[in-house]
């Protein structure tokens, strides 16, 4: 069973399809029902199971009931796939606190949470955890300080986790992508007031592929972190 958040488009949908192509069950998380079904839909033929649990990460009464219902309903866990995330951009004297609070929630608090709270189900399957973070999670520059600061955090939740469940064999990946062709992207480039062309970013099923294949490495290796950006800069 494979757990994928942001599992309604972009990378998270791209990752879902990957893994459903590998005959894996999946559980589907997403705010939007109607494009979470969309994707069921198109993995259905594949996936063994598949199951669609709409919710807000954002919303900790939303969080809560998910986790209560992934707790009863799941057994176990072989791969749980973080890809869900939220930008806002700003300056220090712009930016807003609710800004920081929401990117807080839904960019670590979310996937800090769910991870807690499932990894007895993936340790128990020597299972995998996939942090799916950004080239701002390395390297902040102007006007993404809320948003690299969640990124930064990620990125130390994922290299402790590895320190511990490690000896336990479990897998832990940390995936920090550049600009990449999804909804979010575009709305970033007409916040910068940039010419938006999908063809020169990083693509999806990019890293889709990469996360699949570390995924489905043989147990005596494991990859720790994947920097991957267009090779196009914009």
């Amino acid at each position: 069973m494979a757990i994928v958040s942001g599992a309604s488009s972009g990378i998270g949908r791209a990752i879902a399809l990957g893994l459903a192509r590998e005959e894996t069950s999946l559980c589907l998380l997403g705010r939007d029902k109607q494009r979470l079904l969309e994707t069921a839909r198109t993995v259905t033929n594949s996936s063994p199971k598949v199951t669609v649990y709409q919710v807000d990460l954002s919303s900790e009464q939303d969080l809560s009931c998910l986790i209560q219902r992934l707790e009863q309903e799941l057994e176990y866990v072989d791969v749980l796939v973080h890809a869900a995330g939220d930008i806002v951009l700003g300056d220090m004297n712009s930016s807003t606190i609710d800004d920081l609070d929401r990117q807080y929630k839904i960019n670590l608090r979310a996937p800090y949470l769910l991870t807690q709270k499932l990894l007895p189900r993936v340790r128990a399957r020597r299972g995998q955890v996939v942090f799916i973070n950004s080239s701002m999670g390395v390297h902040a520059r102007a006007n993404v300080g809320q948003y690299a600061a969640t990124k930064h955090a990620l990125k130390a939740v994922a290299d402790s986790l590895r320190d511990e469940v490690n000896p336990h064999g479990v897998r832990v990946l940390s995936v920090f992508v550049g600009r990449t062709a999804t909804p979010m992207q575009e709305t970033i480039y007409r916040l910068e007031k940039k010419a938006y062309d999908a063809q020169l970013l990083l693509q999806p099923e990019d890293i889709a592929s990469v996360v699949i294949r570390a995924l489905t490495l043989p147990r005596t290796a494991e990859v720790t972190d994947i920097h991957i950006r267009p090779l196009v800069k914009s």
